[in-house]
């Protein structure tokens, strides 16, 4: 089964939104709710998985947004098995990958052929991945229960195991670096202290929060841009709010038609939250309680959130 992604809301655009287990992205237009841009697979076999680019089972394309070909500008096609996490250095230098192959990779964006610089090889497949804002250490997630530390740069790495044989299934760190979260398949959210990640000192993580967050499968976590909330979501079909200031539950969004919530994102300005869920539904979801919900490639509703 392919994961749906679900990238920031900017003004204009929101990223890439209808990503399900169809093979295509599409890009919606937030101020007149119609569909911007689309791009579909050659073949209906390559389902599109969870991204901030386009991968799937045997390729990773990343495709220019202001370009408007459907080609990609890159196109990778030796990928094993499905890549399952996807990012970009800050300056575009390189991007990395995760994926069942049970590795990461960086590969090095500036090279026309998307080279391979570095792969980290773990025991189990890669569930998730998370560059620190120092741009340094890679955090990466697996079906094993490991959070392996990978320092790119001088390739030390070390290992955070959180509950033993309880699957990562996904790792958000704030944008201040100031604090990493995790969550796995029992619906635990587990959050750390981060302090170092300078060129002298390596990045340590204190224990500050363990929370039962869901009754279910907890699918992904995400911080809001100003490091004020911490958002969860799970296949108990909610989506949770958390406040950073103690981690205690702000609200918890539901909605009668909503599915596994597969994959959330804050709005840049952290007023809004956007939610992927099953059967092509997009739900993007204000914290004063409007939503609105993308079906497919059709904007097709909008009313209120049910807050709890």
């Amino acid at each position: 089964m392919s994961t749906p992604g679900v990238e920031k809301l900017s003004e204009n655009v929101l990223l890439p939104p209808s990503v399900f287990s169809d093979p295509q992205c599409t890009m919606w237009s937030t101020d007149t709710s119609f569909c911007h841009r689309r791009h579909t697979a050659s073949s209906r076999a390559a389902q599109v998985l969870p991204l901030s680019l386009r991968a799937a089972h045997t390729y990773v394309r990343p495709y220019g947004l202001s370009d408007v070909s459907q080609s990609p500008a890159i196109n990778y096609e030796g990928v094993s098995k499905n890549v399952t996490a996807v990012g970009f250095q800050e300056d575009g230098k390189w991007m990395f990958t995760g994926g069942e192959d049970c590795t990461a990779k960086i590969w090095d964006l500036r090279s026309r052929n998307l080279q391979i610089s570095r792969i980290f090889q773990v025991s189990a497949p890669v569930n998730c991945a998370c560059l620190h804002p120092n741009q340094a250490e890679l955090f990466v997630g697996d079906a094993s229960g490991v959070i392996h530390i990978w320092d790119v740069k001088t390739e030390h790495n070390e290992q955070l195991i959180p509950e033993p044989d309880a699957s990562i299934q996904s790792i958000a760190i704030d944008p201040e670096g100031t604090y990493m979260a995790a969550v796995n398949n029992k619906g635990k959210v587990y959050v750390w202290r981060l302090s170092g990640g300078t060129a002298d000192n390596r990045i340590t993580l204190t224990p500050t929060r363990s929370i039962v967050a869901h009754s279910k499968y907890a699918l992904k976590v995400k911080f809001s841009p100003d490091s004020t909330m911490l958002v969860t979501s799970s296949a108990d079909r909610t989506a949770k709010i958390w406040k950073t200031a103690d981690f205690s539950q702000m609200t918890e969004l539901r909605d009668p038609g909503q599915q596994w919530v597969w994959d959330v994102a804050f709005s840049a300005d952290s007023q809004h939250i956007i939610t992927g869920t099953r059967y092509r539904k997009l739900y993007i979801l204000a914290l004063s309680g409007l939503k609105r919900v993308y079906y497919g490639e059709e904007y097709i509703e909008s009313g209120d959130v049910l807050f709890s």
